[in-house]
């Protein structure tokens, strides 16, 4: 039986999103079953243009040149990894309701759904993480 992997990113920070993308990118390519349910803050993940600036937090620039020279995928990178890799990202109905955005402001290929839609994948996870 595969294993599921559910995850909620409701932050919108370079850290957060490098966690997100880290966890389900290992989780698919061992064969796992990820879905990520993106909220809030979060949203920015996947937001056609904030997902390729993201902040890094305060104090922590140096960071930059750290990932360069470790040659670690940026964001846009991890994101189109992990929706080779098959990884589900839901976007949160409601919070785009609230922000006024439709699906076309997200990266292509995303769901929009509700915490129904993601409780229903993440009701027989073996593992739930949220960033």
């Amino acid at each position: 039986m595969t294993k599921k992997v559910a995850i909620i990113a409701s932050n919108g920070g370079m850290f957060d999103a490098y966690k997100v993308f880290n966890i389900a990118t290992a989780a698919a390519a061992t064969e796992q079953e990820v879905a990520i349910f993106f909220t809030f803050e979060g949203l920015n993940l996947i937001h056609k243009e904030a997902h390729k600036q993201l902040p890094m937090p305060a104090g922590k620039e140096h960071f930059a040149e750290g990932f360069a020279n470790a040659n670690v995928p940026g964001i846009p990178e991890l994101v189109e990894m992990a929706q080779e890799m098959g990884v589900r990202f839901i976007g949160c109905q409601m919070t785009m309701d609230v922000m006024g955005l439709g699906k076309e402001a997200f990266v292509e290929g995303i769901e929009v759904g509700g915490a129904v839609t993601f409780l229903d994948f993440a009701n027989d996870a073996d593992v739930t993480l949220t960033f």
